[in-house]
């Protein structure tokens, strides 16, 4: 279920899937050139149509449908070969101090949680990564 209201696309949760397996192909995924695409449509599928991206048979067809193998997707996601990698990327983030998602990082500064564009505008000039009023 979704709605728009003041311009932004909402949805009404009616459950949470578990991305691990999504975050595992989505490592494949970078490696043969498609990551952003592949990030993309699992971000739409999920937030806008509700998907249950925990089910590989619904992460194949998300791959197929943005030009990998669907066949190599499954054998990715069976025998879990990004599972280090999603693993390394999980630690670092422990590492880093982050336990919330979306966090934005820079220069040693970090915003947690979603934040309204002048919160993260202020991020990026107190980051030095833009000037003031650009």
């Amino acid at each position: 279920m979704w709605l728009v209201k003041n311009g932004c696309l909402l949805v009404t949760w009616i459950k949470t899937y578990n991305s691990r397996l999504a975050q595992e192909l989505g490592k494949w995924a970078e490696s043969e050139e498609k990551g952003e695409p592949f990030h993309k449509a699992v971000f739409h599928a999920y937030f806008v149509d509700g998907v249950n991206i925990a089910e590989i048979s619904n992460l194949v067809k998300l791959a197929v449908s943005v030009g990998l193998s669907g066949r190599e997707a499954q054998t990715v996601l069976e025998k879990r070969i990004f599972r280090d990698s999603v693993d390394s990327d999980w630690a670092r983030s422990r590492e880093m101090g982050i336990t919330a998602v979306p966090t934005f990082m820079m220069k040693r500064k970090a915003v947690v949680g979603a934040q309204t564009y002048g919160v993260l505008e202020q991020f990026l000039i107190e980051s030095s990564m833009i000037e003031s009023g650009a």
